[in-house]
């Protein structure tokens, strides 16, 4: 199969891991190409994520290498099978790559957890909350790729409802449930609309109030989709260049403890539904 030109954040994500199992067990980049009958080069866009592997190189290389955690392996074999093309491929050559990875990892997700000082969660945010978002990104973006991101948002959405729906916990700073994107009439009806999607089955809003002090974090969001197994958890965190995506075990402990203490300062559910309501009758 010829090599990738850009390879998707899920296709690194698992040459990353080939990686970190081979590296674990020791075994050089000579030893793994000899081992799958390939020469040294495609080991290496193997690893990055350039080119695929197919199951049968992917549980060789994992038996060699000691590696015994059959979910594991049998999740990165889910990874390397080819698959049907998601929703998000309509938006490729139109929209940023990153936004396109996003959607594939909420729909791998098992459960997520997203922590936001500024914005309502994406997957909880209104069509003319997300348009106002959008058009107060510099510089400036065209209607039209306002319009495509919203589209895109709305359809990254659908993951919520689907039949294996992840659990989704939305921690939402008081700040972000008072900035007025679009003015009151657009924020009380997305105040509203957190209210309603707070109350669906797997899904949760915890407010974290100004009363609560400091809290841990440079402010930024914080997506935590946990995978199949703990090794393929993932972190995704919001920047203005655009997203970056996070996995390393230190990293992954960081920011678990980082949602953790963000849901120990935060209201009860009952609470925070409340909290949201009050915000609400003001505008």
């Amino acid at each position: 199969m010829a090599p990738r030109a850009v390879p998707t954040q899920r296709q690194r994500r698992l040459g990353h891991e080939l990686r970190r199992m081979r590296m674990a067990a020791g075994v050089s980049a000579e030893q793994a190409a000899h081992l799958l009958g390939v020469d040294r080069g495609k080991i290496s866009n193997m690893e990055s994520g350039v080119r695929s592997i197919s199951e049968e190189r992917l549980r060789t290389l994992a038996h060699h290498c000691r590696c015994d955690d059959e979910k594991y392996v049998a999740a990165l074999v889910e990874m390397a099978s080819p698959s049907s093309s998601g929703w998000w491929e309509r938006y490729r050559g139109t929209l940023p790559q990153g936004l396109l990875d996003i959607a594939e990892l909420e729909r791998q997700a098992i459960r997520m957890r997203t922590a936001c000082t500024v914005h309502i969660p994406g997957l909880f945010q209104t069509t003319d909350y997300a348009l106002a978002v959008f058009r107060a990104v510099l510089p400036q973006l065209p209607e039209h790729e306002v319009a495509l991101r919203a589209a895109h948002r709305n359809n990254r959405q659908e993951v919520l409802a689907s039949e294996a729906a992840p659990t989704f916990t939305g921690i939402v700073h008081e700040a972000a449930l008072r900035m007025q994107f679009g003015g009151p009439r657009v924020s009380r009806a997305q105040l509203e609309h957190l209210l309603d999607q707070s109350a669906r089955d797997g899904r949760t809003v915890l407010v974290v109030p100004f009363s609560s002090g400091a809290f841990p974090g440079a402010g930024q969001t914080v997506l935590y989709a946990e995978g199949p197994t703990e090794q393929l958890d993932t972190v995704q965190i919001d920047n203005s260049h655009g997203p970056d995506f996070l996995y390393g075990e230190a990293e992954l402990t960081k920011y678990r403890a980082h949602l953790n203490r963000m849901e120990e300062l935060a209201l009860s559910p009952d609470a925070s539904r409340a909290f949201i309501h009050a915000i609400a009758r003001e505008l």
